[in-house]
């Protein structure tokens, strides 16, 4: 099946979304003031696309069908989401709760959103979150590529 030329700019798609959303509705209709610099929180969403793409490559390696697929991806991104600390402040979560979300790639494009968006935290503040973004999609997508190879063969 070809791809279309539509599906092939979904990522460009996504970061002109994320700079309409922004500055038209948090800063316009909202009224919340943005402190931190936008190119620096594009990158940082490009790495949690990157990330959360590896992820769901990886658990479609794992599963056998898409209905199974669908099944596994609620029951894996439905506590991420929640326990990642955009709904609910990590600290009011149990220590080792908070420690496994470490792994997940929500829980540190919150901590920098939080940071660049509202405290004006530049790349000197938020390099660890980014490292740990590029880390753990990395880490997602070599495995999916492992299990995708040792199906073909």
């Amino acid at each position: 099946m070809a791809m279309r030329s539509w599906r092939a700019t979904t990522g460009l798609r996504c970061a002109i979304a994320t700079i309409f959303a922004i500055t038209v509705v948090v800063q316009g209709a909202l009224e919340v003031p943005i402190r931190g610099a936008l190119p620096l929180f594009l990158v940082a969403t490009l790495l949690m696309l990157f990330a959360t793409t590896s992820m769901g490559i990886f658990l479609a390696t794992m599963a056998g069908s898409m209905p199974q697929f669908g099944l596994l991806l609620m029951l894996v991104l439905l506590p991420l989401q929640v326990l990642s600390g955009g709904m609910t402040p990590r600290e009011s979560m149990p220590e080792i709760i908070q420690n496994i979300m470490l792994a997940a790639p929500n829980t540190h494009f919150v901590i920098l959103s939080q940071a660049i968006l509202f405290r004006g935290a530049g790349l000197s503040v938020v390099w660890p979150q980014l490292l740990a973004l590029l880390v753990i999609g990395t880490g997602l997508f070599v495995l999916a590529l492992r299990r995708f190879r040792a199906f073909l063969r």
